[in-house]
């Protein structure tokens, strides 16, 4: 490697990379540049060598890309959650776009079109969920807000421009009751501190709103008196949940809740279904770019009355009744139980009789169903984490030969790796992407495959 670190180039970006960092090359060598736009020239400073490739940080800019606008987030470099806020909006869609096409172009033989990019008209106060640590500034102070980027430090925040805002209202209502009360947060360091996280949860239909208080202990001081001011405060609140969480952990929730005020639950209403959501639950932080991914899904799915469908890792779920809509039966399949109790609830909600949600892993559940019960699915719908579908559940679809199979991801790059295992057996008929979570370099991919023949 002929760079060393702490030495200082001048570089023209010649593209940005699939986290939106800028791409130059020095006598041949790839070297990414955080918040750097292709067009542009600046000074680097490198900071980091590997084997392959370097990274640097910008020291200076020469020639500034017309695409590029003052950020609106004074906290955005630290925080790395909006790690695009440097770029206008509709650049980052075409950037997303084109990030999802390289990958085809890498990855598949059929070398299919990406058709487009959904973008939000208002991409701003859109999270209907929000994660707040809790901890304590140099001077000892209790605060809340949002790590810092690839650490555990706390950045104090009170407004962010993508949660919402009468949610966030919440959370800084309870820090300032706990700081008023002389109520002690934790410190991960010494693992002391009654209040971890406060997380808030809020229905963007039915403005239902839920407060989580995760604790180091088994009581709140002045419980009462907490919740009855929340209560007063915010007239929307339907639920309060005080978690348990003793143990020294990254993971944000214990195992148990205790109801404080309400059934643990609220609703929010997401194409025309009522959906019950709880603590645990995964609903899309984004609902209203939800709805246009499934309806997208669903579009391309043609789907007939007389059609048995498949949705693998299927959540609380929510494209289950989405399919139930047009398909004969729906088969809903996802390991957390919880998550399943709730689906079966939220169909019973909405008066839907034609699903059947099972508890379990996908993998063994879907061999089971296809081997043993010998349902045999015409649709397959998938949805699953950032890992993509294990091979055996690859097989197990393409040995059931579904007419199609509907892929839907949060991880583009898994998504092709899968894609290229079903190229043989199926056409790749579409690829579109929606902008889930606008101003970051995630981006959600939908794509419909048809059976060759």
């Amino acid at each position: 490697m002929i760079l060393k670190k702490n030495e200082e180039y001048i570089v023209d970006i010649i593209d940005n990379g699939y986290q939106g960092e800028g791409i130059a090359k020095i006598e041949g060598v790839t070297v990414f540049i955080p918040n750097a736009i292709i067009g542009e020239k600046v000074k680097i400073i490198i900071v980091k060598v590997l084997s392959s490739h370097a990274f640097g940080k910008i020291i200076e800019t020469f020639e500034i890309s017309n695409k590029r606008r003052e950020s609106d987030c004074t906290t955005y470099k630290r925080c790395g959650g909006c790690n695009l806020r440097h770029i206008e909006y509709n650049e980052t869609l075409k950037m997303k776009q084109n990030m999802v096409q390289s990958l085809v172009n890498k990855t598949l033989k059929n070398k299919v079109e990406v058709q487009g990019i959904m973008g939000m008209e208002n991409p701003y106060h859109y999270r209907n969920k929000a994660q707040y640590p809790l901890g304590k500034d140099k001077d000892g102070k209790s605060i809340m807000g949002v790590f810092a980027n690839r650490t555990h430090e706390i950045i104090p925040i009170k407004e962010c421009l993508i949660q919402d805002k009468e949610s966030e209202k919440m959370a800084n209502f309870v820090l300032k009751f706990l700081t008023n009360n002389n109520i002690s947060v934790y410190d991960e360091k010494s693992r002391k501190g009654l209040v971890r996280h406060i997380v808030t949860k809020i229905g963007k239909n039915t403005k239902e709103m839920m407060c989580i208080i995760v604790i180091n202990g088994n009581e709140i001081p002045k419980e009462k008196e907490l919740v009855n001011s929340l209560l007063n405060k915010f007239p929307n609140v339907k639920s309060i949940v005080k978690n348990i969480n003793i143990k020294n952990t990254n993971v944000i929730f214990g195992p148990k809740n205790i109801n404080l005020y309400g059934n643990g639950c609220i609703t929010d209403i997401l194409g025309g279904f009522t959906f019950k959501i709880s603590p645990f639950s995964f609903y899309q932080v984004n609902p209203i770019q939800a709805q246009k991914l499934y309806e997208l899904a669903i579009s391309g799915a043609d789907i007939k009355n007389t059609d048995i469908a498949f949705d693998l890792y299927c959540g609380i779920g929510t494209i289950s009744l989405f399919l139930s809509k047009y398909a004969k039966k729906v088969y809903g399949i996802e390991i957390v139980e919880e998550a399943i109790a709730m689906a079966k609830e939220n169909a019973k909600i909405n008066n839907v009789y034609n699903t059947d949600f099972i508890s379990g892993d996908v993998e063994f559940i879907l061999t089971d169903l296809i081997n043993n019960k010998k349902v045999i699915p015409d649709i397959v719908m998938v949805d699953p984490p950032r890992k993509g579908l294990d091979d055996v559940s690859i097989n197990n679809i393409i040995d059931c030969k579904p007419s199609k199979v509907i892929y839907i991801s949060c991880n583009p790059s898994t998504l092709m790796r899968d894609l290229a295992k079903f190229e043989d057996k199926y056409f790749i008929n579409s690829l579109k992407c929606v902008d889930m979570f606008p101003f970051t370099s995630h981006v959600e991919c939908c794509s419909v495959l048809y059976l060759k023949n």
